[in-house]
């Protein structure tokens, strides 16, 4: 029986790390390890994404809606390069990765040989916390330990990088002798909490305010009841980072949804009226959207000192576990008698959703885009995971979806990358195969690379407990969200032969797989596709066909921002009647509601 390589133990030991799936693409660059994975019976499973930074974005989703640690495998030279965009989102949105990535051999290292590229200068950003490359057995073990911990300990992708000859070598491993490293599995985290004088002085500035807004991230997830009892002792409001949306139920009164461009306006309201803020868990980096300088006493809550004091002139910056501080601090904050700032904001907060439904119903041709999501909120199981693509779609998703239960959803964040809606929801079902999944993605996005991934899914569907994976495609043939800032930010008519689509069926695509395929091109038909899609019995794509010239311009727009907008129509933009008809329409209902 051969000795075990290289290539071996590397597949031994992310099992022994719990690593259950590798979101990869093949190539020559990492055959011994692919012959490794034929020994191994396919442990961990190899997930094969239909490109590799389709591979990237599903380890992001895996990790995202998971807690663990996502890892994706590439081959040398082109296929490492093309995991780039899905790494740096996951390093821009605080994400554990691991990239494997596999290079030329030894021998022709340096020797401009085929497929060779400078792998540890290329992902020396993106993967600069830890960045490394095998040169001899004994190494493996510490550099990929370390590369687990790191992406962990940091919430950052890191990179191992293994040449094809290291990979087939018989494996020995580090000795208890001179210049050697060995290293050991696990990892027992700490619980990180403030010190008591910090604490007081937090509470002092929380006590003395009359209306009191949260400011809640992602980093607050794991402390939802925490997060509950202090905003009902303060008589706060709480106002979500996008990243944060399923951070806290929609249900509750006081929560004022989305903050920042994609926002509500309650958020915005109680960010301009509030004389103190806490921020818990959040870089949000929409300074504009938080209170003026000066105006609020203010207090934030971080595990990661290298993102505390942030964004807005803090008095008291604490850093720790986001569950523990609030647990500190809840015994020295005084529960607010005076509730009229509450009720203000919970009167604000129940118009918003009067009005959003209103918005939503208002008609369009052929189908109001914000009738998609209102008619999905409702339906929506308390299970259920949602994701969005980038461009117009974020926008509704923000606004419109009304989550609970454990939901959770998420996007690409801080990178804003099109393209992750998709193979997110692929690393969810891979992570969670029990739990629905719901894609919301524009029809550029779904040209770009969402239609390829479809291919996965048709490839996999069938191992998962629960089949219902739904891509909802906002069929509108318009690259919607730039048409958009075009006209709003840069005060310019929508260029067509940069924002028009050709037109796919993506519908008849999805049936072609095997999939199930809805066309919707009439607004009552939008509520029973959803139906139908939610007791479907394999994965499904609603082909919905809705208005390009229903704006996505948040209900808080500036002034300059509107002028911007009515020159651009002026200057002749083709849909510039369309947009004024629905516009009007869609603002006219904060008036009557």
């Amino acid at each position: 029986m051969s000795k075990p390589t290289v290539a071996d133990h590397l597949l031994g030991r992310l099992r022994e790390w719990g690593v259950e799936k590798v979101f990869a693409y093949p190539g020559d660059g990492i055959n011994g390890i692919l012959a490794a994975w034929g020994r191994a019976g396919d442990r961990p499973t190899f997930v094969q994404a239909r490109h590799e930074e389709m591979a990237a974005f599903e380890a992001v989703g895996y990790a995202k809606f998971t807690g663990r640690i996502g890892v994706c495998m590439a081959t040398s030279g082109p296929g490492g390069i093309h995991l780039l965009n899905g790494l740096y989102d996951a390093k821009l949105d605080h994400v554990p990765v691991v990239a494997i990535v596999g290079q030329t051999a030894r021998t022709a290292i340096g020797g401009s040989y085929q497929q060779e590229v400078d792998l540890l200068s290329l992902f020396k950003d993106v993967a600069g916390d830890y960045v490394h490359m095998v040169t001899v057995p004994e190494q493996l073990p510490n550099v990929l330990d370390r590369a687990i911990r790191i992406a962990l300990a940091e919430r950052a992708p890191t990179a191992v990088i293994i040449p094809s000859d290291v990979q087939e070598l018989e494996y020995s491993a580090p000795g208890h002798e001179f210049k050697m490293v060995p290293s050991s599995l696990g990892v027992d985290w700490p619980t990180v909490a403030p010190d008591d004088g910090a604490i007081a002085r937090a509470a002092e500035i929380l006590n003395a305010g009359g209306k009191v807004a949260i400011l809640a991230g992602t980093g607050a997830r794991n402390a939802r009841a925490e997060l509950e009892q202090v905003a009902d002792l303060l008589g706060a409001g709480v106002a979500k980072a996008l990243l944060g949306k399923d951070v806290l139920s929609d249900e509750l009164p006081y929560v004022t949804g989305s903050i920042g461009l994609l926002g509500t306006r309650p958020s915005y309201e109680m960010m301009r009226d509030c004389d103190t803020l806490l921020t818990v868990g959040s870089n949000f980096p929409y300074t504009q959207f938080m209170p003026e300088f000066g105006q609020a006493r203010s207090v934030q809550i971080d595990i990661d000192a290298k993102y505390i004091g942030m964004r807005y002139p803090y008095d008291v910056n604490l850093v720790g576990d986001a569950g523990a501080t609030l647990r500190a601090l809840i015994p020295h904050l005084r529960r607010k008698e005076d509730r009229s700032w509450r009720e203000t904001i919970e009167h604000n907060v129940a118009r918003w959703w009067q009005v959003m439904e209103a918005e939503a119903l208002v008609d369009a041709e052929p189908i109001n885009p914000m009738r998609l999501f209102h008619e999905l909120s409702p339906l929506l199981p308390d299970n259920a995971i949602v994701t969005a693509d980038s461009g117009s779609s974020a926008n509704w998703y923000a606004r419109h979806l009304r989550f609970r239960g454990h939901m959770r959803g998420s996007l690409s964040g801080t990178l804003a990358t099109m393209g992750p809606g998709v193979p997110y929801g692929i690393g969810a079902k891979f992570g969670l195969p029990d739990r629905p999944v719901i894609v919301f993605a524009g029809d550029g996005a779904m040209q770009m690379n969402g239609l390829a991934e479809l291919i996965t899914i048709k490839h996999y569907w069938q191992q998962w407990a629960d089949p219902r994976l739904i891509v909802a495609v906002l069929h509108n043939n318009d690259l919607n969200q730039v048409t958009w800032e075009m006209r709003a930010m840069g005060g310019a008519p929508s260029f067509l032969p940069s924002q028009t689509l050709p037109d796919v069926d993506y519908a008849g695509f999805a049936t072609s797989l095997g999939l199930y395929g809805v066309k919707v091109d009439k607004p009552d038909q939008v509520a029973a596709a959803w139906q139908r899609a939610l007791a479907a019995d394999r994965p499904t794509v609603l082909d919905v066909y809705t208005d390009p010239d229903v704006p996505p311009i948040p209900p808080h727009s500036t002034f300059e921002q509107m002028k911007d907008a009515a020159g651009a129509l002026l200057k002749g933009d083709s849909s510039r009647w369309g947009i004024i008809r629905e516009g009007a329409k869609t603002k006219v209902q904060e008036f009557l509601n």
